[in-house]
This record gives C-alpha cells, structure tokens and sequence, in this order.
C-alpha cells in the first residue's frame, strides 16, 4: 500500500582520531552490497599502495582547480601543504538515482558542507571509547611524534564538540556491535514517513464499505460471537 521513495541515502561517516571508521565502513561495505563508498579527487601525491580510481582520484592541482569552477564538488578543502580533496557531485548523484546507498568518510567541516546543499543526508559521528584508548591506539602505531600525537588530541577535542550537529553517535567499542548498529540506523532510515511517495489504496467509498461489510466479515465476526 504504500509505494516509497527508489532513491538511495547519502551517509556521512565522520569521527575522531583512531575512531576505527575505516574498519567500520570496510565491514559495512563487505555486508551490504547496495551500500557505494565514494571515491574523493586529491592533488596529493600517490603512496606506495595506492591505487588511482580506488583509493583516490590523483590529479593536479590545475585540474582541481578547473573542476571549482564546473562546480563539480559537493565539498572541497585545501588542507596542510596546498593539498586539495574534493567529493564528486555527480558520480555521487548517479549513485543515489540508481537506488544505491552512498558513503562518505569525511571530516566535520565536509559534513557541514555536504548538510547544508543535502539537507537528507545522514550524518553519523563514530568515536572510539575514550581518549585514552584514543592515546592507546596511536602509540601502538608508533608512527608519529609527540608533537603529532598532541596535534591529534586538539584535533579530536574540536570535532568532538561538533557532535550535536550529527544524526547519530556511535562508540565503537567491538567493532561488530559498531557495524550493528549503523545498520540498524540505515535501516530504520528507509522506515522515514518522508520517504513515502505514494499510499495507494482502493478509494472509493462503495469499494471500502463492501470490504468492511462483506459476507466473509460479517460471518467471522458471527462466529466469534
């Protein structure tokens, strides 16, 4: 009877230092095929590992800067060392049309971005279960000085206020209790009365009266009574 909305939802995923989001979202897509990770363009140079159409879009900075200009973001930042990120409008777009449900890993500032063009966008702020296991996780990278580590913490600290401005909270503790509840979140999310397009129903007065009148009815209640 009710007849909903075929478009896919764009699903914002941010979090703090050491939250696990990656992991989180590896999981996620591994379990749901109608789930889409979008792929962001990057002036950065490429690592060893990463793979041009999976892990990025490398371009120049020349090329990212025309693509401003053609408006072909739905967000953008020039981050440390003049380095771009951006997020495809339209092959995100595509995506939705096709009913396919899109992630995006990107930080507080991108949300905001994305929230104010796509207001139906779900924001979802994952977080790991203290700072101290926050502290805990880094040193076991031992990557990193002191200096970043404190960079890290500040950082954390910032995005941890913006929490209000999200949908939802998650703590990720065990990881597939996390991945539980998204899907949770994401399912009851296609449940939205403002995804319904359409309740149809037979109409018209006679119709619904002979239902409710009907032989069948009236003799069901008889034999109830």
């Amino acid at each position: 009877m009710l007849k909903t909305l075929k478009r896919g939802s764009l699903i914002i995923i941010s979090g703090t230092t050491c939250a696990g989001k990656g992991t989180v979202i590896k999981e996620l897509l591994k379990r749901n095929e109608q789930l889409y990770l979008s792929i962001s363009y990057t002036t950065r140079e490429k690592r060893e590992g990463d793979i041009d159409g999976k892990d990025y879009y490398f371009i120049t900075n020349e090329e990212f800067e025309e693509k401003i200009k053609q408006d072909e973001f739905l967000e953008y930042a020039k981050v440390q060392y003049d380095r771009y990120y951006g997020t495809p409008k339209k092959e995100i777009e595509k995506k939705l049309s096709e009913g396919k449900d899109v992630i995006l890993e990107i930080d507080v500032q991108g949300a905001k971005q994305i929230k104010e063009k796509m207001p139906e966008t779900i924001l979802i702020f994952v977080m790991a279960p203290s700072m101290e296991e926050v502290k805990r996780r880094i040193k076991e990278r031992n990557t990193e000085t002191p200096e970043q580590i404190l960079k890290r913490f500040e950082v954390a600290y910032r995005e941890i206020n913006e929490i209000p401005k999200y949908n939802y909270v998650v703590v990720n503790d065990v990881l597939e209790e996390t991945v539980k509840k998204i899907e949770a979140i994401l399912l009851s999310e296609k449940c939205r009365v403002d995804r319904i397009e359409e309740v149809y129903v037979e109409n018209k007065e006679e119709i619904i009266h002979e239902f409710l009148m009907g032989k069948e009815f009236v003799n069901e209640r008889t034999e109830i009574k």
